[in-house]
């Protein structure tokens, strides 16, 4: 048996009459870039993110880039975020000039930890960023209490983290000024390629970041401001409104495989050797990441047995050569460390069988069995 880490061919075949309908509907209106497609699916979810607007755009990373830009955010500026997060949530504060203020993250949901976030605030902090890590709500309130008081806004990222809810029950992407999120194919709602979203909540900064989507251009060929080519694929959005149908249901089959993999690590004694991830409501499992102090050796185990997986992410953002100048050094946010030393996603997609899954625990079971260190005479 071999287990991949995700396999999109499964899903697609689940959808593939309805997928190649919208796809020849799109085809055959010769409209590509925005139009109505666009603005069908920002419409459905706006309303399934229960948030008054959605901005489609062309990436995980620039929903994040047009964020900052429409904040004004630029040289002399911090952002506060975490250090162990892929690398696109750093690079776009970066990219404007301004500096990642990293602070470290909790150890047991691998998220910012919002106490250290907060205190951390400067007359300098522009925004505050917390990840949706692996596809579990950052402790959100705190953030928004602080970031109120102070006149700072919050930019949820939750790129890995559509459908997700916190413990009151709201969607990620509905609680900070500002919401952002990719579809990249591997995720939970993904594309046929890049693309992203922006959710916000104020009209005007809405209006602000449609038009810094092209460009900064309104009307047609004139502009008060310079924005980018963000804008969302008419193909993508299309595909992406067929899936959004199916999302609930994805994210319910993650669920039931991580309840699994609980069930099947407690029942082959695991519990001492491989740290599940808490089971906390509203979580939607982008990843199932557990923790595995020889972590390195379980990854290339289970990739010789035929189970896929991932370390993500192997460096924490602080450590980068290209962060180098900002002055961090090993030991400054220990959580991300051990994180980025521990950390490794299990397959998990709504596909998974339970047979592949028992496989996957017990290759694992024959790698803790495999280094039991013998007693010495």
């Amino acid at each position: 048996m071999r287990v991949p880490l995700p396999d999109l061919r499964l899903q697609y075949n689940q959808i593939r009459d309805e997928i190649e309908a919208t796809v020849r509907r799109v085809i055959e209106s010769q409209q590509f870039i925005l139009g109505p497609e666009v603005r069908t699916f920002e419409d459905a979810i706006a309303a399934y993110c229960g948030v008054p607007h959605a901005i489609g755009v062309s990436s995980g990373t620039d929903a994040l880039l047009v964020a900052l830009m429409a904040l004004d955010v630029g040289p002399g500026d911090e952002v506060i975020t975490t250090p162990f997060s892929f690398f696109a949530t750093a690079g776009v504060i970066h990219r404007l000039g301004a500096r990642p203020m990293f602070v470290d993250i909790d150890a047991h949901s691998f998220n910012m930890n919002a106490e250290q976030a907060v205190e951390s605030m400067s007359n300098r902090t522009r925004a505050l960023m917390p990840v949706h890590l692996y596809g579990r709500m950052a402790d959100m309130q705190p953030l928004v209490d602080a970031g109120q008081r102070a006149g700072v806004a919050v930019i949820e990222d939750a790129a890995q983290a559509i459908g997700a809810r916190d413990a009151d029950g709201r969607p990620a992407g509905s609680i900070g000024d500002i919401g952002c999120f990719s579809f990249f194919p591997t995720k939970n709602l993904g594309a046929f390629g890049d693309a992203g979203l922006v959710t916000v909540r104020d009209a005007a900064l809405a209006s602000r970041i449609a038009i810094l989507r092209v460009h900064g251009m309104q009307p047609k060929y004139y502009h008060q401001q310079v924005g980018g080519n963000f804008r969302l694929d008419a193909l993508q959005a299309a595909v992406l409104t067929v899936k959004l149908n199916y999302l609930d249901d994805w994210a319910a089959a993650r669920r039931r495989n991580a309840d699994r993999y609980r069930q099947l690590f407690a029942e082959a004694g695991l519990a001492d050797v491989v740290v599940m991830p808490e089971d906390v409501p509203g979580h939607v499992y982008n990843q199932f990441v557990v923790r595995v102090p020889d972590r390195n050796a379980l990854h290339a185990h289970l990739a010789a047995a035929g189970v896929g997986t991932e370390v993500y992410y192997p460096m924490p953002l602080h450590l980068q050569a290209c962060f180098s100048a900002l002055g961090f050094t090993r030991g400054a946010f220990p959580e991300a460390e051990r994180a980025a030393a521990e950390a490794l996603a299990l397959p998990i997609y709504p596909e998974l069988t339970a047979d592949q899954q028992a496989f996957v625990v017990e290759a694992v079971n024959e790698w803790a069995e495999g280094r039991t260190v013998e007693p010495k005479s």
